[in-house]
């Protein structure tokens, strides 16, 4: 990997250097199909770059990963390839004002999901291709100058195996066994896209006429495997599109300009989803084999309104390099949410954003690896690692402040400007700030250096002084940790809760104020009746952890189900596991909490939520002790709920696929094998096949299902997804050899694609297997360097992060890790950060163990 980098330093000499004038690219995809001969499958591409010099006679360079260069040609030269290309880039010397760069090289396939993926269909032989780049990995299929701001026109063709179809960002047409596609306007290397094979697809069209008169039509497509369009509901897909693209034409007042929109829902897929300008790629797990809740069609809905926001704040406005990836993915963030409540059915999702994606930014934000929104990236690894919790969720979380400080008129017309004034060019952070300046009239440049150019996350707690059952004073404590002492400026609501006679907890009292520096007073709440929960933060305006004080903590212990509106008590629970992170709650108060009040719990995605945050602290942060009697807590409590939820609802599959997870005792595990098996039913809970490998997975892990079970499991799903729950599943085993096996196909070994290698390393890891995975602490740490030179940064990083020993948790463990990090000082940055973080995990674990062993 060291070898195919590109420092930040670098890029901007060459950017200082060149501008593009257009790409051509032709790419020969017949060899995907077929015998390979035993050797890796390889296919041609000739790229055609037409550049300007600004210092004629200089050097530079042009970015290529492939296994081998036919000819190289610089302005009618033909140059020796074996001299110019050392496998990741191609040397270019005496540069002329204008310049013509012919590359003819045979790029390799795939099989990791970073350059052009090759997916074999288990299901049916069937061959389909895509491409990923996020960040630089379009180097890897044509060669290119691979950095965001020398954008280019770009024209594809494509010969594609007899009786496929081939999409690419601009509309396509078969000529003379060619596919050839329209020019794009102005891109960055890295959102552009092919996509190829026997896909079903599905078109639609969309039609929107302007204030002016002017139509703009939309041709619009999806597509999936053939395997999964059965299952394929493009309707809604469809439905959601039109509804984010009139939502984004009406707020953002610039019309889409990329053209088609097609949709390719693609297998093995490493992200969610991505932006490419009129062919946005998604994990093709967004179509549904099986019975879902809502929250999962929110999540798809936010998805795609997250990649069609980029079609502005990111493919049509781009940052200059990587430190301002923020001016992309944090607004899109923000939009994928502001979109689906503004413009689809799912009108509660800025819960699920304050429950789910802030939780993602509360983590990320206290790693020793946090950063500002705005980072310092000093070349592509550090570029591929930011793609965080901090650039998504906290800058999502930051602009919704932003719009509380500014308005949300101000700070949709400062977004209008900007496209208007940056349209097709490249962008800092300051050009995002001098508008809404403007639009505004306030001063962007405090706010900036508080929210965007510091790292960590404030802590508010409320402070109530009372005097005859009235509030004498209530003030807001604002803390900061000392390694991050920024004290920001919050624009909160707090929010004053009492008990009815009938048990529920309702808001009387609600004030927006400005919060800043440690102490603010709420002159406004002064002589209100004394409440019995104080929310700061109310309506999750700001950034912050929610802190209670001792009076609204005891409340929530005793009446927190009582609490009648949705988003406050998605905040609470929210705040409550911070606590337990922080050891300030015991991990097993949690889990009391979750088995008292989540049954009342009415939105499915923060029921889901608490599910898998009760996982983490039994799994991690209870006192070893207090594991056992804590699963059989939740075991018992989850199939008490399963048994008494509304036969057929979504929060009956919720707790079902709940209690699969916790069963452990014999018992249990009986009634998953007769479910399974059909000789036992719960009334209107549908054992589809999706939640068939969710019953088989821990009948793996706890010895009850065989290989040979899981085998005829695998046959009775010879799909894809059934490949992949198999694999899982088989890892899963508790059994000395099974996992050396494991350890070997992902360690010793590269030939398991992404997809495999994710599924190996999830089976591996079972929290009731600590023993049989413990001999693997040491050999993980002996492992990772080389394994970071060998592999894909993709593949280095799901290895690193996933098989760390976070489960031996330990002292022990502890010190392993720091020895590891002070005698591999010189390691690549991004592994020692990957490193860092698993190790902070762990020694936050190890507080929290302590502090449940305090409650016992």
């Amino acid at each position: 990997m060291p070898g195919e980098n590109l420092s930040r330093d670098e890029a901007r000499e060459r950017a200082a250097l060149l501008s593009v004038e257009g790409y051509d690219v032709s790419l020969d995809l017949r060899s995907a199909v077929g015998d390979a001969d035993g050797e890796p499958r390889t296919f041609r591409s000739v790229t055609t770059i037409r550049f300007r010099c600004n210092e004629p006679g200089a050097s530079s360079f042009a970015d290529l990963i492939a296994p081998s260069v036919t000819a190289v040609s610089l302005n009618g030269k033909d140059l020796d390839a074996s001299e110019v290309f050392d496998g990741a880039r191609i040397a270019l010397e005496d540069l002329a004002a204008e310049n013509e760069l012919v590359v003819d090289a045979q790029c390799a396939y795939s099989r990791t999901g970073e350059g052009l993926h090759r997916f074999v269909d288990p299901e049916d032989g069937e061959v389909y291709l895509y491409t990923q780049y996020e960040p630089a990995d379009s180097r890897r299929v044509f060669a290119n100058f691979e950095q965001p701001d020398l954008k280019a026109p770009f024209r594809f063709e494509v010969r594609a195996p007899e009786g496929w179809t081939a999409w690419s960002n601009g509309a396509g047409e078969l000529t003379d066994g060619v596919w050839k596609f329209a020019e794009t306007k102005p891109i960055s290397t890295y959102i552009t896209c092919v996509v190829a094979g026997p896909y079903h697809y599905v078109t639609d069209s969309y039609s929107r006429t302007f204030a002016d008169g002017t139509t703009l039509e939309i041709p619009l497509g999806a597509m999936c495997r053939k395997g999964l369009a059965p299952h394929f509901d493009a309707d809604d897909v469809f439905l959601v599109t039109k509804q984010g693209l009139d939502f984004f034409h009406e707020n953002f007042d610039y019309p889409y300009p990329f053209g088609k929109y097609d949709q390719a829902f693609v297998p093995e897929y490493n992200l969610g989803a991505m932006e490419n300008p009129g062919l946005v790629t998604f994990r093709e797990e967004y179509i549904f084999r099986g019975k879902v809740t809502q929250a999962s069609y929110e999540a798809r809905a936010n998805v795609i309104l997250h990649e069609m926001a980029h079609m502005w704040f990111g493919d049509l406005v781009t940052m200059a390099w990587w430190d301002d990836l923020w001016l992309k993915e944090s607004f899109a963030d923000f939009m994928g949410t502001f979109g689906n409540v503004g413009a689809t059915r799912f009108k509660d999702a800025w819960i699920t954003f304050a429950n789910r994606r802030k939780a993602w930014a509360y983590r990320a934000d206290q790693l020793p690896s946090t950063h500002p929104i705005t980072a310092d990236i000093r070349d592509l690894q550090d570029a591929k690692l930011n793609f965080d919790g901090i650039t998504y969720a906290k800058g999502a979380s930051v602009l919704k402040q932003l719009v509380a400080y500014v308005g949300q008129d101000a700070f949709l017309e400062g977004a209008r400007r900007y496209f208007k004034r940056h349209a097709y060019g490249n962008t800092r952070l300051g050009d995002l700030l001098s508008v809404l300046g403007e639009t505004s009239g306030r001063d962007m440049t405090a706010w900036s250096r508080s929210w965007l150019q510091t790292a960590g996350v404030n802590a508010l707690t409320p402070q109530v002084l009372l005097e005859d059952s009235r509030v004498a004073e209530l003030a807001v404590l604002q803390e900061a940790a000392e390694s991050h002492p920024e004290l920001r400026p919050h624009r909160v609501a707090v929010g004053l809760y009492r008990l009815t006679e009938g048990g529920a907890l309702e808001r009387y009292a609600r004030v927006e104020t400005d919060v800043e520096g440690p102490r603010t007073v709420v002159a406004d709440l002064a002589g209100a009746e004394a409440p019995d929960l104080v929310l700061v933060n109310d309506d999750d305006l700001t950034y912050c952890k929610i802190r209670f004080d001792v009076a609204s903590l005891d409340t929530l212990r005793e009446h927190l189900g009582g609490l009648t509106d949705p988003l406050a008590r998605a905040l609470c629970w929210s705040a409550l596991w911070n606590m337990t992170r922080d050891a300030l709650l015991p991990a097993r108060d949690f889990i009391a909490l979750v088995l008292r009040f989540a049954s009342r719990e009415s939105d499915i995605g923060v029921l889901q939520m608490l599910h898998a945050w009760t996982h983490t602290a039994l799994d991690r942060y209870a006192a070893p002790d207090w594991r056992a009697t804590g699963g059989a807590l939740l075991a018992e409590g989850a199939l008490r709920q399963l048994r008494v939820a509304d036969a057929g609802s979504e929060h009956q599959l919720a707790w079902a696929r709940f209690f699969a997870s916790t069963a452990s005792a014999e018992p249990d595990l009986a009634l998953l094998k007769d479910l399974l098996d059909g000789t036992a039913s719960i009334e209107g809970l549908e054992v589809d096949q999706e939640l068939r490998w969710a019953f088989l997975g821990p009948l793996a892990a706890h010895g009850v299902a065989d290989e040979s079970v899981i085998a005829a499991e695998l046959a009775r799903d010879d799909t894809a997804s059934g490949k992949r729950h198999q694999v899982r599943c088989l890892a899963a085993r508790p059994s000395a050899a099974v996992k050396a096996q494991a350890w070997a196909q992902v360690v010793e070994s590269d030939m398991l694609s992404n997809a495999l290698v994710e599924a190996t390393i999830a089976g591996f890891d079972q929290p009731s297997q600590r023993e049989l995975t413990a001999p693997y602490a040491e050999k993980y740490f002996a492992a990772i360097d080389r394994l970071w030179q060998e592999r894909s940064i993709q593949i280095g990083m799901d290895i690193v992060s996933g098989l760390f020993p976070a489960l031996q948790d330990r002292p022990e463990t502890l010190a392993a890790t720091d020895a590891w990090l002070a005698a591999h000082e010189e390691a690549a940055p991004a592994l020692r950060r990957l490193v860092l973080e698993a190790r902070d995990d762990l020694a936050r674990a190890l507080r929290a163990q302590e502090r449940d062993a305090q409650a016992d």
